[in-house]
């Protein structure tokens, strides 16, 4: 059994929860999920007396194992993993044996996987509205469980949510009856077949509508933005036919979209059936679809082959990049898959440059002993591991080569949970007439060095060139020469290299603020609500030390809660003395609404841990 996962309490070497069925209860007054987890546990070993289950902020009422009482303890409570919940059997299994082991939990108001808003806080305003987020440790926030990803259970649920309103999950919708119980109430039926890790389960209950966008996908939303979510997201079906074509057949059955509100902390989250996403996609004009690419690419790498614990994010994270720019090729061109992969290694540059390249956090496989996934989270696994993939493609033959490797290596290893060692490995053995070459990559620095790769890998640069050009102008001019610019600089630009533009500019030194104010003169870059576009556009005006964009930064900082957004913003804000005060007082207000995982790290960014 390879090394156990530093972020979990569970021993899977001793006994695997296979199978889940959740019978809860969403009670919107107590901002709680109340009911039973019942799990078939099967034995790896003999005289096995005692289960540890993973919990965050839970209370646990009874636990019986096969209906028999099952004495059970809280371990001691660790500062981010939570408590361990320790259950001693009332009688010893075999190895191979299994039990049903139910739990008896409800969870707390102040979970970490769960975000509850009133109906002031929905587009409707009339209902409440509840939506999940479990990855990367905090289904033991929501009931008691194996929380690590070298786990896969299928599971079955049954919710019961107040009858006005729609409950969804990561999983194939089975039904809806009233609640026996209480005629206010309505349950919904759920199961999920395919074994996927804890942390893909999920939960949303709101006032929810649909639209049918495909043969097999539905888009979830609000009322009031499921019309422009269905436009947003026609495209799906193409890109999942796409995705089959490179990646195999797609096991899931259904592909549907869930927008939640502004406050979801991720541009999506690939939860099997139900992909959540943030209305900051919704651009009017399909721009910002890639993110639709890359949580589709997941349901082959992630969802079906998984990292085993989070110190390998990047088998995740990097192959579902790698995929999603070959869909992004096939729809698009080659030219635009080089031009999205040389944006991907700016990106990464500028989340090296932000924690620093002696930063162990920056190693594709970093050491999470005694670190917090959340904390640890950035571009590194995403960008880092795809730059490994890109230059392996590069290396070995070409796109359609290294295609074969992957589809081979999602074969491979298809349902199970994985460390990096078994993908090199894999790699070793695909290409074995190949071992030459690949005894020749540094592998040390790629898997263990901190800072940018030792390699770059080679771009083409037709795309980029033009975003190139335009920030050099910008850059080196003077004074006198911020009349040569006007709005035909941006004749025959797409919405991508735009955002390309911006992104080299904050890669240099600020830009004086006479620049930024023609910039915007010429551009009225103001005036574009594409979020990629403001927010970066935003972040140099305040690097710029542009007083009048405070007010635009903090709306944007606020009015909406994705990280990758947020934080950044905050953070210039932070930096920028005139608007430093503002920023903390604004986050203390704002902090009651916002995710608790964007609250608990914009905190740490400006030093207001609570």
């Amino acid at each position: 059994m390879a090394a156990s996962d530093p972020s979990s309490f569970a021993s899977p070497s001793c006994c695997l929860t296979r199978h889940l069925h959740l019978r809860c209860r969403v009670d919107f007054g107590a901002h709680a999920l109340r009911g039973t987890a019942a799990f078939t546990a099967r034995a790896e070993r003999d005289a096995l007396r005692c289960l540890v289950l993973d919990t965050k902020d839970l209370q646990v009422f009874k636990v019986t194992a096969n209906g028999q009482d099952a004495k059970f303890a809280f371990g001691e409570k660790h500062s981010f993993k939570g408590t361990p919940l320790e259950i001693t059997l009332p009688f010893d299994m075999r190895r191979g044996q299994e039990a049903i082991i139910e739990i008896s939990f409800e969870s707390s108001p102040k979970s970490s996987a769960l975000q509850w808003f009133t109906p002031e806080q929905t587009s409707g305003k009339k209902h409440p509205f509840l939506f999940s987020q479990c990855q990367a440790n905090h289904c033991r926030a929501i009931l008691p469980c194996q929380d690590t990803p070298a786990v896969k259970l299928t599971y079955y649920a049954e919710i019961s949510v107040p009858k006005e309103l729609v409950a969804l999950m990561s999983a194939r919708r089975d039904g809806e009856m009233p609640d026996p119980e209480d005629s206010s109430q309505k349950i919904y039926r759920f199961s999920q077949n395919v074994p996927i890790p804890s942390y893909l389960i999920a939960l949303v209950v709101g006032d929810l509508e649909s639209r049918k966008i495909g043969p097999r996908t539905l888009v979830w939303a609000e009322k009031e933005l499921v019309d422009k979510s269905a436009y947003e997201f026609a495209e799906t079906e193409a890109m999942l036919q796409t995705a089959e074509d490179l990646a195999g057949p797609y096991v899931w059955g259904q592909y549907d979209l869930l927008v939640l509100p502004p406050s979801f902390p991720y541009g999506g989250m690939e939860n099997p059936c139900l992909t959540f996403v943030t209305p900051t996609l919704l651009a009017g004009d399909r721009s910002l679809s890639n993110v639709i690419a890359h949580e589709i690419s997941h349901s082959w790498t992630g969802n079906l082959v998984t990292n085993k614990t989070w110190e390998h994010f990047w088998l995740n994270e990097g192959h579902t990049v790698y995929l999603e720019r070959r869909i992004g090729g096939r729809l698009f061109g080659e030219q635009f898959r080089h031009f999205k992969a040389l944006g991907g290694w700016r990106e990464l540059q500028n989340t090296i440059n932000t924690l620093g390249d002696k930063n162990p956090i920056s190693n594709l496989v970093p050491n999470l002993n005694e670190i917090d996934p959340d904390v640890a989270y950035s571009s590194v696994p995403y960008e880092k591991g795809f730059a490994l993939l890109f230059y392996l493609e590069q290396l070995l033959g070409g796109p359609d080569v290294f295609m074969g490797f992957l589809k081979a290596y999602i074969q491979q290893f298809a349902y199970k949970s994985i460390v990096t060692d078994d993908w090199k490995a894999f790699l070793y053995s695909y290409f074995k007439d190949k071992v030459d070459i690949l005894d020749k990559v540094d592998w040390n620095s790629w898997l263990h060095a901190p800072g940018m790769p030792p390699v770059k890998p080679t771009y083409d640069m037709t795309l980029t060139n033009a975003c190139v050009a335009l920030s050099q102008r910008w850059i080196k001019a003077k004074e006198s020469d911020l009349g040569s610019f006007s709005s035909a600089d941006l004749k025959g630009i797409s919405s991508h290299q735009l955002i390309e533009f911006l992104a080299l500019l904050l890669l240099e030194a600020p830009l004086p603020l006479s620049h930024v104010k023609r910039m915007q003169q010429v551009y009225d870059f103001n005036a574009i609500s594409n979020s990629e576009i403001r927010f970066r556009w935003l972040r140099l005006c305040i690097q710029s030390k542009w007083e009048e964009a405070i007010p635009l930064a903090l709306k944007m900082a606020t009015e909406q809660g994705r990280m990758k957004f947020t934080r950044p913003l905050f953070r210039d804000l932070y930096n920028f003395d005139k608007s430093r005060d503002l920023a903390v007082k604004t986050f203390l207000e704002h902090r009651a609404c916002m995710h608790p995982v964007t609250s608990m790290l914009v905190g740490k960014d400006l030093n207001q841990d609570q």
